[in-house]
């Protein structure tokens, strides 16, 4: 190979692991962690969620747990969405899981079947303080998928406390990044590096061990409805279609067919998008639902 070849596929091959570490950490960070240092339990209670006094009516006899996305945490996801479930009569809640030592407010970077067990012991406490039988689910991005593992019989068997699974753009077979995990293989060490200091994120790329064993066996479980919502302009759960789930009691949703100029992308779907939860609150309580269209917006 002649030198000055050599030396301009050096800058190259920097640019592409910069990249790809650029979008496995960046990418799916949710903009609402700007935020990230608001005192997390006061602020969730003023804003009427996190109350452990709340009841469900007989309108909504379920509480919703919201379960955040990766390197969110349980009030920056949520600043909107819990908020308007509340407004619409919810008893609403959400956790932090994932937690990695010495890292504060960004959560979601642990190993996901831990997660999960986290999941466990947050809905159990939810339940004894409302004293319903079973809840709702509301997840964005990692927080739609990672309830799958808590649900499945063969790992946590969470499904006969929960009535139904609302995931925004979730992430239920992995993603490619836009291709970008295609070129972990051509960075020795990188693939390593990432799964010893950041398993919640080298457990979602697609088909690593934990989705492999995630989605052996098919996608959904018995007794629980499933909701996927779903944006085509999501750039960091690529390709979007892999984001539905395929069985009975599933409804996958594209939010373009619901609003054709909803531009929306993976942070805003989750975090900003009135529309989406517009149809999280149909998906919540099917039996008053109501049309989702680009009006949805101010309602």
């Amino acid at each position: 190979m002649l030198p000055w070849i050599r030396a301009a596929r050096v800058p190259r091959t920097r640019s592409l692991l910069a990249a790809l570490l650029l979008a496995l950490t960046v990418l799916v960070t949710p903009a609402a962690t700007a935020t990230a240092a608001t005192p997390a339990a006061a602020e969730a209670t003023s804003r009427g969620w996190n109350d452990y006094s709340c009841k469900p009516s007989a309108a909504h006899p379920r509480p919703v747990v919201l379960v955040h996305g990766t390197f969110g945490n349980s009030i920056d996801n949520w600043l909107v969405l819990a908020p308007y479930l509340v407004n619409r009569g919810y008893c609403v809640f959400s956790l932090d899981y994932g937690q990695l030592p010495g890292v504060p407010f960004f959560h979601g970077l642990g190993p996901i079947d831990k997660s999960a067990e986290q999941l466990d012991v947050f809905v159990d406490k939810v339940l004894d303080a409302t004293g319903a039988p079973k809840a709702d689910l509301v997840g964005h991005s990692q927080g739609g998928m990672m309830p799958n593992y808590y649900l499945k019989l063969k790992f946590l068997g969470g499904a006969d406390k929960v009535n139904a699974l609302v995931g925004i753009a979730p992430d239920n077979h992995g993603t490619t990044l836009l291709g970008l995990t295609k070129l972990l293989p051509f960075f020795p060490g990188v693939e390593k590096f990432i799964s010893d200091n950041t398993p919640g994120l080298a457990d979602q790329v697609a088909g690593s061990p934990f989705i492999t064993k995630l989605t052996a066996g098919g996608d959904t479980v018995p007794g629980v409805r499933y909701t996927v919502i779903a944006t085509k302009y999501d750039q960091v759960v690529t390709p979007y279609r892999t984001q539905y789930l395929d069985g009975p009691n599933v409804r996958n949703v594209l939010l373009q067919d619901l609003c054709p100029v909803d531009l929306s992308e993976h942070v805003a779907i989750g975090t900003i998008d009135r529309i989406a939860f517009h149809e999280v609150a149909n998906a919540l309580d099917p039996a008053r639902a109501t049309p989702t269209t680009c009006a949805s917006v101010i309602g």
